[in-house]
């Protein structure tokens, strides 16, 4: 059986002729001839060096042509890039809602918000009918209250500020019934409108504060290009949090009512003309709401000055007991962190966190796990990222894509 594809020499191999003269005539044809020295090995060590320069000639040939194709491409280049070109968006260029993303971003500072602004404004617009009802009352009934009078306006404003912050000297009471009803209509709307004031008009203030003086350090701290190291900065501002810390807002808190208590002290002591003691306790009776009634403000001059101080001090108390309030519950949820950090995980909380019934925990169901044990996060909390999460991924593929939030492909 023969094969398919027969082996071709490379050369054409003519019989080697027994007469040397006939090679002679032989050598016009386009035949070659292979001496008789084929058997020796220096002619293919010949062939092998003529095979050797001729690949030589060959790469050299290929890098000079190389090297004009890339001239010849860096000067196309260089003429295209020089002319001015519109410019088009390709399908797979970064979205625009991607690359809004993607922009360095400078560090936000907690700034107050328009619904505080509008309760400001609402906050003064009831205060102003607030106090010119219960003047008008006082103004036009001065004889149904007792008490040292100095004028009827200035008496008015005292008493209804007194009312409101719920100090109750007992200096200015009314006597018939039907004072004694407007008071009491009058102390209660005074509870829902302080609890405005401290909840909108002090919060109001207080972030404002605390925004100014985190973006004025943040913008020194961005002026300067050193490494970061550990300052009195750090101790009164949380960067990562973006915030003051707790202690701080404390210490401020308690430094404006000790400013609040010596100033009060200060005014009675030479308004009033009271004496050191009687200054202090009346003062700390008074900011604290507390109010015995055996002491109070009896000149016009001072009756005017507590319409104001009293008004700053009462809230910037109340302030006060809720910031302490707030850090003894931070540190507690501290300890609870620290706790939940340090503890071990146990079988059981690797059955209850193994949601999928896999054997095993992830590294976001160990997160879950932990935050629930801080506190931080409940059931409740995650069953509703959970409903908000299937709204989100309407194919139900267990992914949020790009195209879901745009409403359709790209």
């Amino acid at each position: 059986m023969e094969p398919l594809i027969s082996p071709q020499p490379r050369f054409r191999l003519q019989p080697i002729p027994e007469n040397p003269s006939s090679s002679s005539s032989s050598s016009s044809s386009a035949s070659i001839t292979i001496p008789r020295s084929i058997s020796n090995t220096s002619f293919f060590h010949e062939i092998s060096q003529e095979r050797l320069l001729l690949h030589h000639q060959d790469l050299e040939q290929s890098v000079q042509d190389d090297k004009e194709d890339q001239d010849s491409d860096s000067d196309e280049t260089k003429r295209f890039l020089s002319q001015t070109r519109p410019l088009h968006r390709s399908r797979t260029a970064p979205a625009m809602v991607i690359i809004k993303d993607l922009r360095t971003k400078p560090p936000e500072t907690k700034k107050p918000s328009p619904i505080s602004k509008s309760i400001i404004r609402q906050a003064i617009f009831l205060l102003i009918v607030y106090l010119t009802l219960g003047v008008s009352i006082y103004s036009f009934n001065r004889d149904h209250y007792s008490g040292i009078e100095t004028h009827p306006v200035v008496d008015a404003l005292y008493f209804c500020i007194v009312t409101m912050c719920t100090i109750g000297y007992g200096d200015i009471a009314p006597l018939t019934p039907w004072t004694k009803i407007f008071a009491v209509v009058f102390v209660l709307f005074g509870f829902g409108f302080l609890d405005i004031l401290l909840s909108g008009v002090v919060n109001y203030v207080l972030d404002l504060q605390e925004s100014m003086i985190l973006t004025g350090i943040q913008t020194r701290q961005h002026h300067q290009h050193h490494h970061h190291r550990f300052s009195a900065k750090d101790y009164i501002i949380d960067f990562e949090k973006g915030r003051m810390r707790i202690r701080m807002k404390v210490c401020l808190a308690l430094c404006v009512v000790v400013l609040c208590i010596g100033v009060g002290a200060l005014v009675l002591h030479f308004v009033e003309e009271l004496g050191f003691v009687d200054s202090v306790y009346l003062s700390v009776m008074s900011v604290t709401t507390v109010g015995y009634g055996d002491r109070a403000f009896k000149t016009l001059q001072g009756r005017l000055f507590a319409a104001v101080w009293l008004l700053v001090s009462t809230l910037a108390v109340a302030r006060a007991f809720l910031y302490l309030a707030e850090a003894r519950i931070d540190r507690r949820h501290r300890k609870a962190v620290k706790l939940a950090l340090n503890r071990e995980i146990t079988v059981d909380d690797l059955l209850k966190a193994d949601t999928y019934q896999h054997g095993f925990i992830s590294k976001s169901e160990y997160i879950v796990l932990k935050l629930k044990e801080m506190g931080k996060i409940t059931q409740k909390d995650i069953d509703q990222v959970v409903i908000q999460f299937e709204k989100l991924d309407p194919n139900q593929i267990g992914k949020i894509t790009l195209p879901d939030l745009l409403g359709g492909p790209l």
